[in-house]
């Protein structure tokens, strides 16, 4: 959740940006006097579309590190025993995934039970995990979410994720601009200008969050795949054993202020709320895991 979660912000942040600078400086003009033209909307739209998904892609580490204040383990330096077996557990699962270049390894002070990976590419990549994980977590279950963590740098998710969101805005960009002209006909001319643009921002943001349900129907597809990654690096037990242990977690701490755990996405969620969930529900993925 946290991975998702910190790409999509920074995405809308992005894309807000330029979206207000290019507006400011008059950039790629789509507004004729007979209306709009919508072929150059579209490139337009495709360029500061593609141009927020890959600088939110290049942003991802740095903003994960310093949004979740992850302490970065040197490999050369003084670490604990605890640090230590984490950085060479992460390091081994890299290498048998094919890694050539070891991905940084964090440790960030949380009482939830979670652990995330990110990054632009295969070779500058970020394995982060809590402390309450290495508390409440035995070492095979410690070994399943590496693994599957892991599973997800190897399978270039980050770097596919940036694609689709690419796509989803350019329809965001495009979508935006088409209802804010639309919203613009409807006050006096000389108001027309400052009503466009405030409803770009507005419907942009909005079209965003809704485009951001696709990006979770793609990344509860890629839960599977890495869970299948992780099996594969660790084995299927000690996979499944990962997978139960946060289920009984999570049903243990589950409360009203507290109704899932990030890590893996614990959640218990069924039906249509699914839709805004970036995981599948984890009985069913226990299930698929049990199946293989």
């Amino acid at each position: 959740m946290k991975r998702i979660f910190l790409f999509i912000l920074t995405n809308i942040l992005v894309l807000t940006t330029i979206s207000i600078v290019v507006s400011v400086l008059g950039v790629g003009s789509y507004i004729t006097e007979s209306g709009l033209d919508l072929g150059t909307l579209l490139v337009f739209s495709a360029v500061v579309g593609f141009s927020g998904s890959f600088i939110s892609l290049l942003m991802s580490r740095w903003m994960a590190k310093t949004m979740m204040n992850v302490r970065v383990l040197d490999p050369d330096g003084s670490l604990n025993s605890t640090e230590r077996a984490i950085v060479e557990k992460v390091h081994r699962l890299a290498r048998t995934a094919g890694i050539t270049v070891m991905p940084e390894v964090g440790i960030y002070d949380s009482r939830e039970v979670n652990a995330f990976a990110t990054g632009p590419s295969k070779n500058r990549s970020l394995v982060a995990v809590s402390t309450g994980l290495l508390y409440e977590m035995d070492e095979n279950a410690v070994d399943g979410v590496l693994g599957h963590e892991v599973a997800h740098v190897a399978n270039g998710d980050m770097v596919t994720m940036t694609l689709l969101q690419g796509v989803v805005n350019t329809f965001v960009v495009f979508l935006a601009r088409i209802a804010a002209w639309v919203a613009s006909r409807f006050v006096k001319e000389e108001m027309a200008p400052i009503v466009h643009f405030i409803a770009v921002i507005v419907f942009q943001i909005a079209f965003s969050i809704l485009g951001s349900l696709v990006v979770f129907a793609f990344s509860r597809h890629r839960e599977y795949h890495a869970d299948r990654g992780g099996a594969d690096l660790v084995g299927k037990d000690k996979m499944i054993h990962a997978l139960k242990m946060l289920k009984a977690y999570s049903n243990r701490v589950r409360t009203e202020d507290q109704a899932s755990i990030a890590t893996l996405k614990v959640s218990g969620k069924k039906g249509a709320s699914l839709l805004f969930s970036t995981h599948p529900d984890l009985d069913d993925r226990i299930q698929r895991l049990e199946a293989k």
